[in-house]
């Protein structure tokens, strides 16, 4: 736990996670006007609703609030709870937290009270070059190739794939980024603990194992259907672009597209025959949306690395995912001054090697930290621009 959250903020935190569904703005305004540690208190006692007092309206609105979130009081988790989620792997990442993504402060009064998190990766640093690749559950071939092999390209030059873990798009994108030996975010519509869809157990281990698994809902929640779209407002969130992919008409994907837009994201589609229902979505985000069309990994990087800077820059495979490899040496230049990083990462960007590669557990020698920071630190620190895997292992990335 880090000093800047106290003990008692992040027990009040993890506590609404389990008291309201997420996005629900009655509770984002209290704990925006009044903090966490005071909003639950509140509504511990049944005072909340005493707030709205003189507006009949927001009375109301208050105390029904209040009722559907005492509903849940019987559920909430203790410190000893947090500590046994710990030793299963799983954290709690709250505002303040040196982890925290500050892109989710563009959601407003809709944005996570916390975030609860299994896997090496960092999330805030994990998301500072990050792209959404989603798309139909019901994938085609040619989604589904197309999804890997961008996800593949984009992976392999330093940037991190956020998708939703399930079956299709999502899925091709999450397994073309570990093809390429990147980072992958997967965001969940239910405890990280949940393996959904349950055919993904082992994808969701190697995400967790090469970058992060997310999820609003605390451990122990199953999915529904409205989940998934609260969920979405997340995967944007979290990104600098998203890209769809393939898409119907009614397909969940267009709902994360709308809040990419409406959070004035880079949004692209991936054209397909006009014959095809599968893509009828991409067409409309294409044509009414104001979405870019793109045809290959290329023109994505294009549309969301920061001017001033070459989001090719070289690279001698032509953007396929064959030239993965490769393309690691013609990354772009570090995003965060070095006076950025949290201590850990200074440290084990201190005990990287410039020239040959070597070992997590050789780096975890050298830092003075245990292996699991480690590569958590590594994940930050190649997702930031600042290390490269090679033959030998990890060095600091060259120029």
């Amino acid at each position: 736990m880090n000093g800047r959250v106290t003990d008692d903020e992040r027990l009040a935190r993890a506590a609404l996670t389990y008291l309201a569904e997420p996005s629900d703005l009655q509770l984002g305004k209290a704990v925006a006007r009044d903090g966490a540690v005071r909003t639950l208190a509140a509504i511990r006692t049944g005072q909340y609703a005493a707030e709205s007092r003189g507006n009949p309206a927001a009375k109301a609105a208050a105390e029904r609030a209040l009722a559907r979130w005492q509903v849940r009081l019987g559920e909430l988790p203790d410190a000893d709870d947090l500590a046994r989620f710990r030793r299963q792997g799983i954290r709690l990442v709250c505002p303040g937290d040196p982890e925290w993504p500050s892109r989710l402060e563009d959601l407003g009064t809709a944005a996570p009270y916390a975030l609860w998190a299994r896997g090496h990766g960092d999330v805030r640093f994990g998301c500072v070059r990050s792209v959404a690749v989603v798309g139909s559950r019901a994938a085609t071939a040619y989604g589904s190739y197309v999804a890997a092999e961008i996800a593949a390209t984009v992976a392999a030059r330093g940037w991190t794939v956020v998708s939703g873990a399930a079956y299709g798009v999502d899925a091709a994108a999450h397994r073309g980024a570990l093809g390429a030996g990147g980072l992958t975010v997967a965001v969940l519509a239910c405890g990280v603990d949940r393996p959904y869809p349950a055919g993904h157990k082992d994808l969701l281990d190697a995400i967790a194992e090469n970058g992060v698994v997310v999820s609003e809902w605390p451990p122990g929640r199953n999915v529904t259907r409205l989940r998934f779209l609260v969920r979405n407002r997340v995967i944007a969130a979290l990104s600098v672009g998203t890209l769809v992919v393939e898409a119907g008409e009614r397909s969940g994907a267009l709902n994360t597209a709308r809040h990419a837009r409406d959070l004035q994201r880079r949004l692209m589609a991936v054209p397909g025959p006009v014959t095809s229902q599968q893509s009828g979505g991409c067409h409309t985000i294409i044509r009414d949306w104001g979405g870019t069309l793109v045809t290959g990994a290329a023109d994505v990087l294009e549309m969301v690395t920061p001017l001033g800077e070459a989001p090719d820059d070289g690279d001698p495979s032509g953007g396929s995912p064959g030239g993965a490899d490769r393309a690691t040496a013609g990354r772009a230049k570090p995003v965060l001054s070095r006076d950025a990083l949290d201590l850990e990462s200074a440290t084990v960007l201190d005990a990287l090697p410039t020239r040959v590669g070597i070992g997590t557990t050789a780096v975890a020698a050298r830092a003075g930290l245990d292996p699991v920071t480690v590569v958590r630190c590594l994940g930050a620190l190649a997702a930031t621009g600042f290390a490269e895997r090679c033959a030998g292992g990890w060095r600091v990335r060259r120029s």
